[in-house]
């Protein structure tokens, strides 16, 4: 469940840069936090590829794989909005 919802705030991330490169704004820190997240996924990939072969199931459904998620998500979010703060202050000066 991990990798679901680390690959949906990766998706949303991506959305958000895209979408704000045509506005010119601030993305260098939703671009950096849109590779943690992609990254995390290709990490979890590996992992469930690992997990097939050794004849388990690719997706782990269980509570704590979603908490895990959450926590990865929360985590991601955080980082995004110190960045922002950063960047904010950075270009203020």
């Amino acid at each position: 469940m991990c990798l679901i919802l680390t690959i949906a705030a990766a998706l949303a991330f991506s959305v958000a840069f895209f979408a704000g490169r045509k506005n010119h704004s601030g993305t260098k820190s939703v671009a950096t936090v849109t590779l943690m997240f992609w990254a995390a996924a290709l990490m979890w990939s590996v992992d469930g590829i690992a997990s097939v072969l050794s004849g388990e199931p690719f997706f782990d459904i269980s509570v704590e794989d979603t908490l895990l998620g959450g926590i990865i998500v929360a985590a991601g979010l955080l980082a995004f909005g110190l960045l922002t703060i950063l960047e904010r202050r950075k270009a203020a000066r």
